[in-house]
């Protein structure tokens, strides 16, 4: 009889255990717990950090970085056959379905800015870009002061033309601004000439530039509006999660695991045509790894 009893106070404390453990959890680990999945919101033309593949599936630098972030959140929550949902998102949408739960990690080119802080969150800064546009070699277009009585193209969503209309050298100028969906309908929108320019963080120019038909006809104005933090976003005070996704690629940086993971995306030939963007780390993206952050602009 006492061993019977012991036997069931030892089950009753375990069954505690484990009820306190559940309710130890909160924000997005407990959805994920509580739903057996996680939801993953990636960008279908953010060429080289999330995009389609030729069998359209979404790969990228921010998706390798990312799949980090969810083998993680299985090993933490001892779910190895968590389920991981793949949503697209666009640079309108992505914050919204942050927010209402659709999305629990989004992996994409966003910028991590102050303005943004007030919505959502930020892990490690993973890439830093420049503010710039591409244009046709041909166009004449040598300097941003030149896009006066121009028309520009940018994607719906993104900070682009309202930094180019505070730039000291052209915020008097008069700039007509028409917006692509995508990153691949801004630039196809210049491409065909119904823009003079398409206006963009450089690193998508460069990926824009070397997945066009003919890479030579464009270039990428040597002139920046704003040097930004890339990084993927989370939902705002969700303290857990947030440990877990700075812990986490912030390891990989740490490690050096991140030299191989960049070098694979910007110093290789990727997916689908087998190009290689050819960008070097630059010196603020290595102080970035050296130091993760999250810090905005």
């Amino acid at each position: 009889m006492k061993i019977s009893m012991l036997v069931s106070v030892l089950i009753a404390a375990g069954a505690l255990t484990v009820t306190a453990q559940a309710q130890d959890l909160t924000g997005t680990l407990k959805k994920i717990k509580d739903t057996g999945s996680i939801t993953v919101g990636y960008r279908e033309s953010s060429v080289p950090f999330s995009y389609l593949d030729d069998k359209q599936q979404p790969i990228g630098y921010a998706m390798d970085l990312c799949m980090k972030i969810v083998d993680a959140a299985k090993a933490e929550l001892k779910m190895p056959n968590m389920k991981v949902n793949l949503q697209p998102v666009t640079s309108s949408n992505r914050i919204p379905l942050l927010q209402n739960g659709t999305i629990d990690l989004e992996c994409g080119s966003t910028t991590n800015s102050v303005a943004r802080q007030q919505q959502v969150s930020f892990g490690p800064t993973y890439f830093v870009i420049n503010v710039t546009a591409a244009v046709k070699k041909n166009s004449g277009i040598n300097s941003l002061a030149d896009l006066a009585g121009k028309t520009v193209s940018t994607t719906s969503g993104t900070t682009s033309v309202p930094l180019l209309k505070a730039y000291e050298k052209t915020k008097h100028a008069e700039v007509k601004e028409i917006y692509g969906k995508d990153h691949a309908e801004s630039f196809l929108l210049m491409a065909d000439d119904r823009a003079a320019a398409f206006v963009m963080d450089d690193i998508l120019l460069a990926g824009q530039i070397a997945n066009s038909r003919d890479p030579k006809v464009f270039k990428i104005i040597p002139e920046s509006l704003r040097q930004e933090p890339y990084s993927m976003m989370l939902r705002k005070d969700d303290p857990q999660f947030k440990a877990l996704v700075d812990k986490t690629i912030g390891g990989v940086m740490k490690s050096g695991e991140i030299e191989k993971i960049y070098f694979k995306w910007f110093q290789s030939p990727i997916p689908p045509k087998g190009i290689n963007i050819n960008f070097p780390m630059t010196p603020a993206i290595r102080e970035a790894f050296k130091t993760p952050n999250d810090k905005g602009v």
